[in-house]
């Protein structure tokens, strides 16, 4: 059976915001998304540099990265129940804030708790910009240039934090993300004000998400009680949601197959390839004789390819049998870590890194639409917000997963 994965346009739905003339310009909301995941993937080759400048272990270090998926992952559905009460406007405008309040405190902070409280900051005003690119997509096509635009920033990111932190200082790598405020101009002036929504905010529910959310961030760390506070958070949740069908967690998302389905699938792949983009660098390291700079321009190489290769996925995908794009990327997504744990040779390493990077940007463009199809106009952008969610936990449970296993 094959499935034609295309959205209606952003623009049919009244919550979403209407555009001034025309779609914002896909590479304009490429610009606006990501750089999120140039700024997310900077520390990757440069965790030493950054824990001998604080004073603290490697592992203890990878907490900037786990921080800032965490408030990615908190930072979506919160950023999209705000477009969906007050329209993309307000969510842009708070977005480019609080990206340009948290990256001042990153470059200044003298402390590693203030780091960390500005890498939140950062994230969170991130994840209000991805959100509202994504609600003006429209299209797998579209979804697909700025999935593929992540990929590429994000390929790019490991070996340009390098570049800085050796020529200036590492703080100034955790400051990419910045680069996204460029954008802000472009799309406010696509934008209309949206009328507010007529339902209120459903703070009971956003409140368990983020409990649900930080619990599930916590596994690798404290298996055993994080597991338990997830499970304790999510029966409530499930009764909320129930009770007020319309609030935070829509129960026509909860019904839905393809929701679940997707934002499942988003999750594992998103955490294998953070996971993968962690570990690759220092396995190389271990297993070969390779230099720093050979690690760092041969990952930035093969994540690239994997990066070109989902944006041809996303934009062949309509045509394809959804059973044969899923089959593909689950194949590919179970190989990656699979050879990745027994491969000695550099560019076998590399190669899985490509296979990640496709699995994970390309699924993400495929999936984040099928997840949305059985939501109502006015869900939409709730739906998506929790998709992203669901990818972006993979962001802070990967890492941490790499800290546990291979960043010793």
């Amino acid at each position: 059976m094959s499935d034609q994965l295309v959205a209606e346009p952003a623009s049919a739905s009244p919550l979403i915001g209407k555009v001034s003339s025309g779609r914002v310009p896909a590479l304009w909301l490429a610009l606006l998304a990501a750089p999120m995941a140039m700024g997310a993937n900077a520390p990757v080759l440069i965790l030493p540099t950054m824990a001998r400048s604080l004073g603290v272990p490697t592992a203890t270090a990878t907490w900037l990265v786990t921080v800032f998926a965490w408030a990615m992952t908190i930072g979506t559905p919160l950023c999209a129940g705000l477009i969906r009460q007050r329209g993309l406007r307000p969510a842009l405008l708070a977005g480019g804030v609080a990206v340009a309040v948290g990256t001042t405190l990153v470059t200044t902070a003298p402390w590693l708790p203030v780091a960390l409280t500005g890498r939140a900051v950062q994230a969170i005003g991130g994840a209000g910009l991805v959100a509202v690119a994504m609600n003006l997509t429209g299209s797998t096509r579209r979804m697909g240039v700025i999935t593929a635009g992540f990929g590429i920033l994000g390929a790019s990111g490991p070996l340009l934090g390098s570049v800085l932190a050796s020529a200036v200082s590492w703080r100034l790598a955790l400051a990419l993300s910045a680069v996204s405020l460029l954008a802000i101009p472009a799309v406010w002036r696509h934008t209309h004000r949206t009328p507010p929504a007529t339902t209120s905010f459903d703070a009971t529910g956003a409140g368990l998400v983020v409990a649900l959310a930080s619990a599930l961030v916590l596994i690798p760390t404290a298996p055993l009680a994080a597991a338990l506070a997830a499970l304790v958070v999510a029966v409530p949740l499930a009764v909320h949601a129930r009770r007020r069908p319309d609030g935070f967690v829509p129960a026509v998302l909860l019904r839905s197959p393809a929701f679940i389905g997707s934002a499942l699938l988003a999750c594992a792949f998103s955490t294998s390839y953070f996971a993968l983009l962690f570990s690759i660098p220092r396995l190389i390291a271990q297993r070969t004789p390779w230099s720093t700079d050979a690690i760092g321009t041969g990952q930035l190489i093969a994540l690239l390819i994997g990066s070109a290769l989902s944006w041809l996925l996303s934009a062949t995908s309509g045509r394809l049998a959804h059973r044969t794009v899923l089959t593909t990327l689950i194949a590919l997504g179970a190989l990656a870590p699979l050879a990745a744990t027994f491969a000695t040779w550099g560019p076998l390493l590399l190669l899985t890194a490509t296979a990640a990077v496709l699995v994970s940007t390309g699924s993400n463009a495929v999936l984040s639409i099928r997840a949305t199809k059985d939501a109502p106009d006015h869900q939409r952008p709730t739906a998506i917000g929790l998709f992203v969610l669901c990818y972006q936990l993979g962001g802070a449970l990967g890492p941490a997963l790499a800290a546990l296993l291979v960043l010793k």
